[in-house]
């Protein structure tokens, strides 16, 4: 007994081409998408504003800035703490940034070792 594909289902040669060509059009999205994202900067901010932390899409950090008020030499473990928070945070921003732009691109199918 021969199964049978429902009309448009299977096509042989010409759809994996058209298959290819889409897939190679997406890739080609997100790499131009990586590129905009890289080149983006992000600015996060911790321990109520007294640090902020600017970041680029690469997960670079930019700049640090730090208010005088959380400078304290004989606390130095509180500046720690809020300095890595803020790094952490921004690096988790711009995983989310860049998770849901690709997101856009793929509608939610997950490619492994992607971005």
């Amino acid at each position: 007994m021969k199964a049978r594909l429902p009309k448009g289902m299977g096509g042989g040669p010409q759809n994996m081409n058209a298959m290819i060509k889409q897939a190679q059009q997406m890739q080609e999205d997100m790499t131009a998408l990586q590129e905009e994202i890289d080149k983006k900067e992000y600015e996060v901010s911790a321990g109520g504003g007294v640090v902020t932390i600017k970041i680029n899409g690469k997960k670079e950090i930019l700049s640090i800035d730090i208010k005088p008020e959380i400078v304290d030499p004989d606390d130095i473990d509180t500046l720690t703490d809020v300095l890595t928070a803020g790094i952490n945070e921004a690096i988790k921003t711009v995983e989310n940034v860049t998770a849901e732009e690709m997101n856009k691109i793929t509608g939610g199918l997950s490619i492994p070792n992607l971005f």
